[in-house]
């Protein structure tokens, strides 16, 4: 339930309780055009609540909000079109942390890998189009588990046209790109990853690996909805498995297998 703050009929304070909370400070002043407007998005949507505005650093902040370690002023720009900003919000739980703000109508970006700062990441845009990014390390500081030695499998799949590889992974297989260039392409899907990799001497023939996966039928399902090239559909096998698999167009294979044992 979201409560409004009587001293600003713009600003609402949020008494839901969030899956997931900001782990790294932040401090940043933001341009806006309408307060209340504002205000609003930060503390109903976002979970943030606005504090008495400080003016620390002389910046004529007319409204600051916090929540946890993150602190926002924000400097009141009437007329005027306002630069984009890019904020970064670091999260403990960001997976859960976009599916609160999907059921709340946010319409935030996938949540994609970005290996060159190794964080899993979504975006979501303020009303006056401020970039915000919601981030979490791939490796989750602060969550102390033991780790196992092997962590995941990387299968490689020798291809002749790699950039039509790519596409082919994206628009049958629903992959996405974790990184490219023009002769190999990282693909990754959920947590499954596989790279896709020239043919060569050193890499020649075709290639062939297994993912388990959570429904096999459902899968099936949607990869023919796109269009791939299913060898036939899920059968149950003695061994514990429901599997099917997918050729690419250059004769590598993947099985899908569900465990149900």
């Amino acid at each position: 339930m979201s409560v409004a703050d009587p001293d600003r009929g713009g600003c609402f304070k949020d008494d839901q309780i969030m899956t997931a909370e900001f782990t790294a400070p932040l401090m940043r002043f933001v341009p806006v055009t309408n307060l209340d407007r504002t205000l609003k998005f930060y503390c109903d949507a976002l979970g943030f609540e606005e504090t008495r505005a400080s003016d620390d650093y002389s910046m004529g902040a007319a409204a600051e909000v916090n929540r946890g370690p993150v602190r926002i002023q924000f400097i009141l720009e009437k007329g005027v079109e306002v630069r984009e900003e890019i904020l970064f919000f670091q999260a403990s739980d960001v997976s859960a942390l976009r599916n609160t703000f999907a059921e709340r109508g946010l319409n935030p970006s996938h949540l994609e890998k970005v290996n060159w700062i190794k964080m899993e990441m979504f975006e979501v845009r303020d009303p006056d189009g401020h970039v915000l990014w919601f981030g979490q390390s791939f490796d989750q500081p602060g969550i102390l588990i033991e780790q196992p030695m092997l962590q995941q499998m990387l299968p490689h799949l020798p291809v002749d046209d790699v950039a039509g590889a790519i596409t082919h992974y994206q628009e049958k297989l629903g992959f996405q790109i974790n990184y490219a260039q023009d002769d190999l392409g990282v693909m990754f899907r959920d947590r499954a990853t596989l790279l896709l990799i020239q043919r060569s001497k050193e890499h020649s023939g075709i290639g062939s690996c297994s993912v388990y996966i959570a429904d096999a039928d459902k899968l099936h399902a949607d990869l023919t909805e796109k269009g791939a090239n299913i060898l036939g559909p899920p059968i149950s096998r003695p061994w514990g498995l429901r599997d099917f698999t997918v050729a690419d167009p250059e004769g590598n294979r993947i099985t899908f297998a569900q465990p149900f044992e």
